[in-house]
């Protein structure tokens, strides 16, 4: 009887070690994962955890969106003036580019555009720059005669915090 509780004695610690160094192990491995997941691109995107800014952003974009995606062919720049609040960067080149033709057509065909944004999700809100993609519908009359058309829209588009504002930076349309 002696004999085996002196090699159970012995046992002991050698199973305590091997369990001490498990659980370092264990607790190490734990420790990285926990650190990547707080490094990882999902924890800097305060979309996910910011609802109030989040709210900010979708709310200005769609505002911005519906306002330099409609127009009246009586006063074509009252739209122009709004895109120069309302755009910054590329998106001042690429708006000028989807306009240049409705500038021209317009006022001969008398058309009035009205765009509704229906829905919006912002993908990532990093600091002072958002992706959002945004759906709207949109209302084309020619007053001319009376026809009206409808189509769904669907835009993604950044947008940067400046001035106390979020303005759009680029737009893309899907298009090309």
């Amino acid at each position: 009887m002696k004999v085996s509780s002196v090699g159970a004695w012995v046992r002991r610690p050698a199973v305590l070690g091997v369990a001490a160094v498990l659980l370092a192990g264990a607790g190490g491995w734990s420790h990285q994962q926990a650190r990547d997941l707080r490094d990882d691109v999902s924890a800097r995107n305060a979309a996910l955890t910011d609802n109030a800014r989040t709210s900010e952003v979708k709310g200005e974009i769609s505002d911005a969106v519906n306002t330099i995606f409609s127009y009246n062919y009586t006063d074509m720049g009252k739209t122009d003036r709004a895109a120069r609040t309302l755009l910054t960067g590329r998106a001042v080149r690429q708006y000028d580019s989807l306009f240049d033709e409705v500038r021209k057509q317009a006022p001969q065909q008398r058309l009035v555009l009205t765009t509704t944004v229906t829905d919006s999700a912002v993908k990532t809100l990093e600091d002072d720059r958002a992706r959002l993609l945004v759906f709207a519908d949109q209302r084309n009359t020619r007053v001319s005669d009376g026809k009206t058309s409808y189509a769904a829209a669907m835009l993604a588009v950044d947008a940067v915090h400046q001035g106390g504002r979020w303005k759009i930076s680029n737009i893309n349309t899907f298009s090309s």
